[in-house]
């Protein structure tokens, strides 16, 4: 109802401003609190696989699944990719640049509205391959990690164990020190992983990281393997395949570094298929992906991911110097008054 200039008047002004103290703490409170850890879970089939792929952001793995997947679903297989990630770009490439509706957003959508969620609301298929994205809060106002928990909760909601499908591809941000974003991991919910990098030391590094997860967690009765790392945008270095042997990981696939695949990637064209001249190579990286075991890898320390690179490139030889009390005190630095008591000679 409008209000009239007398009740207007007599507002505090103050009331008008939101207090950002508290808004502050709830954010605070909400980043605090532990996700549940009882996120329903299922036996999946006996047929199907669920592959997690991590990879550092940009290194190329939306580029690598929509194309993978397209071509196991050229090869007669039925696959359904989900991405994981709350960029939400992974469908992007295999609907032609077309942002499909997210779990999390459509979720909030009908919620308010008093309805359900359906299948045709966030799935949608593409030459065999079925699709739909996860998505998750908006900037600022949330935990990525808490949101994959959410959507894989709606999952199960829609009867994601009765699925029949022979491959689940998960595309997952390679960030797994979030306990979202390591759930596949952490909860036996993926019987293996698959990591996408290059011959860059920050790809690697984030490589190593998934490998760290997955050691930790065999530690504590885990059992998801590392299937194999797929190299991507390979310049031939071989920096990716010297970090493969490494923690003794096979590699599944080298995608090489070049334009054409570059400018098909940009105009969001798949190249995952028979009539292409890349199709025998995402052939050849589907059955490697199917037959792969999941393997027990032997992450790097620093040192030891460093010493993959030559020195010179990135300061791998240097020398740790350490700093003093008066360093950090600079102009501020005075001598110390000694407490040693100091005795005349006799």
């Amino acid at each position: 109802m409008p209000q009239n200039d007398a009740e207007l008047e007599g507002r505090d002004v103050k009331d008008e401003v939101p207090n950002l103290k508290d808004f502050d703490q709830r954010l605070r409170d909400e980043a605090a609190v532990e996700p549940s850890l009882e996120v329903p879970q299922g036996e999946p089939t006996s047929k199907t696989q669920i592959i997690a792929i991590y990879g550092k952001g940009g290194i190329g793995k939306s580029f690598t699944l929509a194309n993978l997947s397209h071509m196991m679903a050229e090869q007669g297989k039925r696959v359904l990719l989900i991405g994981c990630d709350p960029k939400s770009d992974t469908t992007s490439l295999l609907f032609g640049g077309k942002a499909c509706p997210t779990i999390i957003e459509t979720s909030g959508a009908k919620k308010v509205a008093g309805e359900e969620v359906k299948i045709g609301d966030v799935c949608f298929k593409r030459g065999g391959v079925f699709a739909m994205e996860l998505g998750g809060p908006e900037v600022g106002r949330g935990c990525g990690g808490r949101g994959i928990i959410h959507g894989f909760e709606l999952l199960e909601k829609l009867g994601f164990h009765d699925w029949d499908f022979d491959y689940v591809l998960l595309d997952f941000l390679g960030d797994v020190v979030c306990g979202g974003f390591g759930l596949p991991i952490a909860r036996d919910m993926a019987q293996k992983v698959i990591l996408v990098a290059s011959n860059d030391l920050q790809s690697l590094y984030v490589a190593n990281n998934v490998c760290s997860a997955v050691e930790y967690f065999r530690k504590l009765g885990g059992n998801v393997g590392v299937a194999g790392l797929v190299i991507n945008k390979d310049d031939g270095s071989g920096e990716a395949q010297a970090f493969a042997e490494a923690v003794d990981i096979p590699v599944l696939a080298a995608i090489p570094q070049d334009d054409d695949l570059r400018k098909k990637s940009a105009n969001y064209q798949i190249v995952g298929t028979k009539e292409s001249q890349w199709g025998g190579l995402f052939a050849q990286l589907g059955e490697a992906v199917g037959i792969a075991p999941p393997v027990r890898p032997t992450p790097l320390d620093q040192d030891g991911l460093l010493g993959l690179f030559d020195a010179k490139d990135t300061g791998g030889d240097y020398q740790l110097v350490p700093a003093t009390d008066e360093d950090m005190r600079g102009k501020f630095s005075k001598p110390k008054v000694s407490l040693e008591v100091v005795y005349d000679d006799a």
